[in-house]
């Protein structure tokens, strides 16, 4: 993810603190900009969006010294990192089981269709391949969650973060307006609208916004399809891991026949499931056989939730750095073929679901 030109950290507190404070203070500036928003348009477009605009705001227009680049890359490295780990906290299988099996196969079949048409789409429009699965998994999974915890799994770069946070929150939002417009038009039922909501639209608050706008009973069906769809996040972590691993070790190989030096089968494991990939199903295996339920009893505080909160500050801090690190020329480079992937997928994605729903019927009745 990290920008090429940017100076790796020389290990230090006293390097990255200038740096880390930087992003501390735009992630604040953030929440408050965001958290002084009428309820309905704060519901609607996330703080994520104002830490990654501050940041790449910020990066560009001034002309950041270089002492402050080790903590700009400590915080979309180690910070994003840690965060990916405290939302295991919030993620169990009880989630999944809860919705049924019939729904839990819609959604990974929906799943399917965005990361193979991101895919597909992506090699068409000559989209970069970590771009399109970004967007992909934007779409697929939980919106910008998703992305800022693939991101550097697959080794995305910053601007390629960026893209695809505006593109997911672009489409996420148009959902929210024009779906329950296009429910009512169609006369679906809450059953029916709350599955489309809970399964097509992208944020976790996106999707509250829209079902609720609907509904009282679409809103509470669109948010547990959509807890279903978070849960199945770490599944889709590790996969995506696995095969830009394999894709890496065959470049290796390619590098090891002509003379460079092959990796270890621990190194080609350690690429595959990073280690904080395994703190995050480490932690939602934790929360899945009540082990957090009962620390939180004996703490007397919800422990899942302390988990959640202080990840979005973390998510905040990181996405931050990656707005210092990412750069509109890179991105003007890139054009505007990203948005018209993602609302191909988008569009397919949504489409898919209400055929499923039409012949198949909704998440519940």
């Amino acid at each position: 993810m990290a920008n090429p030109a940017t100076p790796a950290p020389r290990g230090g507190w006293t390097d990255v603190l200038p740096g880390l404070a930087l992003c501390v203070l735009t992630a604040l500036l953030a929440r408050t900009v965001h958290q002084a928003l009428p309820s309905q348009a704060g519901a609607i477009v996330g703080e994520v969006v104002f830490a990654v605009a501050f940041g790449l705001f910020l990066g560009n227009v001034a002309k950041l010294p270089p002492l402050l680049s080790p903590g700009i890359r400590f915080s979309f490295q180690k910070v994003l990192r840690a965060a990916i780990v405290l939302l295991g906290a919030t993620f169990s299988a009880q989630q999944v089981v809860t919705i049924g099996g019939r729904a839990v196969l819609m959604i990974v079949a929906l799943m399917t269709i965005a990361l193979l048409a991101a895919h597909a789409l992506g090699r068409l429009a000559g989209v970069p391949g970590r771009l399109a699965t970004l967007i992909g998994v934007g779409t697929a999974v939980c919106g910008n969650s998703a992305i800022v915890a693939v991101a550097p799994v697959i080794h995305a770069r910053d601007e390629d973060v960026s893209f695809a946070i505006a593109t997911n929150t672009l489409f996420g939002t148009l959902c929210v307006f024009f779906y329950p417009l296009i429910a009512r038009a169609l006369g679906m039922s809450d059953a029916a609208f709350g599955t489309w909501a809970g399964a097509a639209v992208n944020d976790t608050s996106q999707v509250v916004a829209a079902g609720f706008a609907y509904s009282d009973a679409a809103g509470r069906l669109a948010t547990a399809v959509k807890l279903t769809r978070n849960a199945l996040m770490g599944p889709v972590i590790v996969l995506l891991g696995i095969l830009y691993a394999r894709s890496a070790a065959g470049a290796a190989a390619g590098d090891a026949a002509r003379g460079g030096r092959p990796g270890g089968f621990l190194v080609r494991v350690q690429q595959s499931v990073p280690l904080f990939v395994l703190g995050f199903l480490a932690m939602a295996t934790l929360n899945s056989l009540g082990v957090i339920r009962e620390l939180s009893i004996r703490a007397n505080r919800d422990l899942a939730q302390d988990a959640q909160w202080i990840a979005r500050v973390f998510i905040l801090i990181a996405l931050a750095g990656v707005g210092f690190s990412t750069r509109f020329d890179a991105m003007r480079k890139t054009g505007l073929k990203p948005l018209y992937v993602g609302l191909i997928v988008a569009a397919a994605t949504s489409g898919a679901c209400l055929l499923w729903i039409r012949f198949l019927g909704p998440a519940a009745r």
